[in-house]
């Protein structure tokens, strides 16, 4: 099946928390002092999810920058001007150690309209050859003190100078760093990040004119309550989008240095199908590196410049909407939602979905598996409100599209506790959601993703 049958770091802590928190309330967080940024954030309509995102050049012209410069234009952005310092990097992946040199940006101080137990970043940049970025995070929790700066990610598109990673062992003893996740460790005990800063270090080869260019930064800090279930939605929309079918299963045994090949790949496939479905694909050149032998040689091209090296994995979730970016004029951003009603805006706007789920075999009838952790793309709905997905956990590409029942769904996707085959509680990923789209949406596309919290 998927990788996320191990546990992952993301998902241990989840266990932990949720187990803590049975029959205990989450009691809402006093708000803290940070100050509020001039720019309100974007919530969705559930009201426990806060997105925020630096894109503009009002916004890249904020903040503290040390090296840094806002370019503007059609698409502004963020790019090294003149560097702010040089420092030796110890690649723990290659056993390397380089000398690069960087500038830095620092985000203004985001308030949090919705005090969170977990926050995930999403960035969305270019990286020429000899250049990577670091993304950090720190906050004020509900009692006044701080957290540490947190790696987020370390990135680039390609893997020829730094393996992309995530940090392990992020911690100070109240939150923690699970991959690609900040999380309040005990979600039970009130404690609660009502505000935080991203940091963007920009880094490249000595003396060299090339730079990153970073078009967005921001982050979604959410709250979601402790839930084995979720109240139904009612169907408002009957649609299908035409989303290209890729299956990770024609892909087992492939490439097995990037987490034991396809059978682990549901992820950067998901990602592939909805580039594709924006018209975007590698050329020739990007997939020279391939197999000539193996069919849709793209979906091992996306499980390659998807990979986690520290996670062993390809389903870092920011990883993933960082390499839709990659593609010109696309934006990728990880968020959470609160209903199907949410994925029936985007669907009738053009917009398809990644969504995370974990389930029982029993929980999801027709599918015909159990997973503790799987991606699938959401490309419409059916006249009776039934969910129609690309499943890439499929024999072939022709079996991808699938039907699942709408409550069974939307059940397995928003919840954020589960009884596992052992009958132990664990955890769900409570609405997570990939969303690519262009990087200058029609008035339409606009409105559905601001009706989700995303600007």
């Amino acid at each position: 099946m998927t990788r996320a049958e191990q546990p992952s770091r993301r998902s241990l802590l989840a266990v932990a928390v949720a187990a803590a928190a049975v029959g205990a309330a989450s009691p809402a967080a006093a708000a803290g002092s940070s100050a509020r940024t001039a720019h309100a954030p974007s919530k969705a309509p559930s009201g426990q999810v806060d997105n925020r995102a630096w894109t503009s050049y009002t916004d890249w012209r904020g903040g503290t920058a040390k090296g840094t410069r806002a370019v503007s234009g059609k698409r502004p952005g963020l790019v090294i001007a003149t560097p702010a310092g040089r420092t030796d990097y110890a690649d723990p992946h290659t056993g390397k150690t380089t000398t690069w040199e960087y500038a830095r940006w620092t985000s203004p101080v985001h308030r949090l309209d919705v005090p969170s137990t977990e926050v995930i970043a999403s960035w969305n940049a270019h990286t020429p050859a000899a250049t990577w970025l670091q993304v950090e995070l720190t906050g004020t929790y509900s009692d006044g003190t701080d957290t540490p700066w947190y790696v987020m990610g370390r990135w680039a598109s390609g893997d020829q100078d730094i393996r992309r990673t995530s940090v392990d062992d992020q911690s100070d003893g109240r939150s923690s760093v699970w991959t690609d996740t900040f999380a309040i460790d005990d979600a039970a005990s009130g404690l609660r990040l009502v505000s935080y800063r991203l940091r963007l270090t920009l880094y490249r080869k000595p003396g060299a004119k090339i730079t990153p260019t970073v078009w967005r930064l921001g982050a979604m800090g959410s709250d979601i309550p402790d839930r084995f279930t979720v109240p139904a939605s009612k169907p408002g929309l009957a649609k299908e989008l035409t989303v290209p079918r890729y299956s990770q299963e024609t892909h087992i045994g492939q490439y097995p240095e990037y987490d034991n090949g396809g059978e682990a790949w549901c992820s950067p496939t998901s990602s592939q199908m909805i580039i594709e479905y924006w018209g975007r694909k590698p050329t020739a050149e990007d997939l020279a590196w391939v197999n000539p032998d193996f069919a849709d040689p793209q979906v091992c091209h996306a499980a390659r410049f998807t990979y986690d090296y520290q996670y062993e994995g390809c389903g870092n979730w920011p990883f993933n909407a960082a390499y839709a970016a990659t593609y010109k004029d696309l934006q990728g951003v990880v968020t959470r939602l609160g209903s199907l009603t949410d994925l029936e805006t985007l669907i009738a706007a053009g917009i398809p979905a990644i969504t995370s789920q974990s389930f029982l075999e029993s929980e999801l009838p027709g599918a015909g598996y159990g997973t503790a952790g799987h991606l699938m793309t959401v490309i419409g709905f059916t006249a009776d409100g039934d969910v129609i997905a690309n499943d890439p956990n499929s024999p072939s590409n022709e079996a991808v599209r699938r039907v699942y029942q709408r409550r069974a769904w939307e059940n397995i996707w928003l919840r954020t506790k589960r009884y596992n085959a052992s009958g132990n509680v664990t955890s769900g990923t409570g609405g997570v959601c990939y969303l690519y789209f262009p990087a200058h949406p029609t008035a339409r596309q606009r409105k559905a993703l601001a009706a989700v919290g995303i600007h």
